[in-house]
């Protein structure tokens, strides 16, 4: 099936992702503007600032920048907490998954060009963004933060330190190790293989591994999640959940690739969006039965 008869498939990720993180961060900026208005120039400020970089970098489309924006300014608002600093929220780790994944694609680039795999020179799309950022939105919005206490899974302590933001920690631990893995696959990978049924396929190819490649995006998700555990002032679980749940996350993204994409069922923002909330429901189910 042609991608653009998937492309409902990401204007449905769109939809998922972006009312939430603006709904949150319009509800959070009046919140935080009465309790502690500092918080609110420096999350604005800061993912504003992070957003026209990306853009004026050529990583990002003007759409892709303004969702990036809004993601990175609703995670900063649901970790912030005392003591208040913008470098303990979730800024670092999302700033870290856009310099891995910056840094990945240009690996190689001539290679991917003639492969035909390469990243668009004008940067990644809103959808793209959404997919790979928009479960840690989800995960770490106020409703969930509600069921969290309600279900008995948290201890109420701050938020940072809740099952919630080892999840959203996991989803962005997985879109960098998807990313990483992808990217450098192709260029050190050698021939990969399905994940399905360990036969040899082109490099590129849904669903298809190589050992460099999965070793990079594990280091990517051990990276994320530890630059999460210390920015987030988390505990040696988070940093182990995160980063497992991540992994898991990376071999469930191989698994959607070689089955349903192929077959021409999901596109691949839609398995980005899938692979992410794969690692956070992972986090989720292994942060229950450590407590």
């Amino acid at each position: 099936m042609k991608r653009n008869e998937l492309a409902w498939q990401s204007k449905l990720v769109l939809l998922l992702t972006l009312p939430v993180a603006g709904t949150e961060v319009v509800l959070q900026t009046q919140r935080w503007a009465m309790q502690e208005p500092a918080v609110v120039v420096w999350t604005l400020g800061l993912s504003a600032l992070l957003g026209l970089v990306t853009w004026k970098m050529r990583a990002a489309t003007p759409g892709a920048a303004a969702a990036g924006t809004l993601i990175t300014a609703n995670l900063m608002y649901s970790t912030a907490g005392p003591p208040y600093s913008p470098f303990h929220t979730a800024l670092i780790p999302v700033l870290a998954v856009s310099l891995l994944a910056f840094g990945a694609t240009r690996v190689g680039r001539s290679r991917k060009e003639q492969l035909g795999t390469a990243e668009e020179r004008k940067g990644r799309r809103a959808a793209q963004i959404a997919a790979n950022l928009g479960m840690a939105v989800l995960v770490s919005n106020d409703a969930m933060q509600a069921w969290l206490i309600n279900s008995r899974l948290s201890e109420q302590l701050t938020p940072a330190t809740m099952p919630l933001a080892t999840a959203a920690l996991a989803a962005l631990a997985e879109a960098a190790a998807d990313t990483v893995s992808s990217e450098i696959g192709q260029v050190l990978g050698g021939t990969p293989r399905m994940l399905t049924t360990l036969r040899a396929a082109e490099p590129g190819t849904d669903g298809a591994i190589s050992l460099a490649g999965t070793l990079a995006g594990v280091m990517a998700a051990g990276v994320v999640a530890g630059i999460g555990m210390i920015t987030l002032r988390g505990s040696v679980t988070m940093l182990w959940v995160s980063c497992a749940s991540g992994v898991f996350g990376l071999f469930f993204d191989s698994l959607l690739g070689a089955s349903f994409e192929r077959a021409g069922w999901l596109n691949n923002d839609a398995v980005n969006f899938l692979s992410t909330g794969s690692a956070a429901g992972m986090a989720l189910g292994l942060m229950a039965l450590v407590r």
